[in-house]
């Protein structure tokens, strides 16, 4: 499929973009003009930043100019870089902000967002899964595309994708820092949406590690399955364990192994048929036979 050109580049093409070049025209344009990047995927920007950031601008002025695109009839503009600048100029009671005028296309102003904030601002995790999920359904990208673009692996970019099926709330957790990736990940292995809220807010309420988490999991997954003849029965070794998160993170999927006397099996989640395919390319390699 053909792709837009600013898709083609990497980081290091369209990192240079999001600087003002020497000699580029600066002209101050109304703040009241100004319209948000409809691609940002920063949900919320901190208070407090951007109160010591006003704070700077009343003294000193805003000493770095925003980038943006005009809009038809030149009358509006939509930023492409420094929407942390505009608002707290807003904050700070300027009516107009120096700017530079620069023509990009949606694909562009999509990348150059989300290159920005990941690389500068740090996004959370649910916001950098919105905005990884946001370039794959716009571009029709997958998840290998994503992550060559954004200079990540590509079972990185499927972890993030994952936590968006995780239920609302859930999601809140994470997106605040109250479940950590960790946390998150594991809660995203599971299947019973009600299962996964109820076992994260205790999670969240009693203070669970990620370790303690990991081996409550364990324990349940043993105690549901294992007959009741054997539930009498010392657990498997610590080995097993370790093995399994070995596994877990060579493949960025939850692996569980399981014994049935001296034998065994080893049980791979995967999130849907592209993930499948990704687990399949690193255990048979791109030659493999399906």
């Amino acid at each position: 499929m053909k792709r837009k050109s600013a898709l083609g580049r990497g980081l290091d093409a369209l990192l240079p973009t999001l600087e003002v070049r020497e000699g580029e025209e600066v002209v101050q344009i109304p703040l009241d003009a100004v319209r948000p990047n409809p691609y940002q995927p920063r949900r919320t920007f901190d208070a407090q930043s951007l109160e010591e950031l006003a704070a700077s601008i009343r003294e000193h002025g805003v000493l770095q100019p925003i980038l943006v695109r005009p809009l038809a009839g030149g009358e509006a503009y939509e930023i492409v870089a420094g929407e942390r600048r505009v608002r707290a100029a807003r904050l700070a009671g300027l009516e107009r902000i120096p700017a530079v005028l620069r023509s990009f296309d949606d694909a562009t102003m999509m990348e150059v967002a989300l290159i920005e904030n990941v690389q500068r601002e740090d996004l959370d995790p649910i916001e950098i899964a919105r905005a990884y999920r946001a370039l794959m359904e716009r571009f029709s990208l997958t998840q290998d595309e994503v992550a060559r673009k954004m200079g990540k692996s590509r079972s990185l970019v499927a972890n993030y994708v994952r936590l968006l099926a995780l239920p609302e709330r859930v999601q809140e957790y994470v997106s605040r820092g109250t479940l950590s990736m960790g946390h998150a990940k594991m809660l995203a292995g599971l299947e019973d949406p009600r299962a996964i809220g109820e076992l994260a807010d205790r999670v969240v309420r009693e203070g669970w590690s990620v370790r303690r988490l990991e081996e409550f999991l364990r324990k349940q997954r043993s105690e549901s399955r294992r007959p009741a003849r054997r539930r009498a029965l010392e657990d498997r070794p610590s080995e097993y364990a370790a093995l399994e998160r070995e596994l877990s993170e060579a493949l960025g999927a939850p692996v569980r192994i399981r014994l049935s006397g001296a034998a065994g099996s080893v049980e791979i989640a995967f999130f849907d048929r592209e993930d499948l395919e990704r687990i399949a390319e690193l255990l048979v390699g791109k030659g493999g036979t399906r």
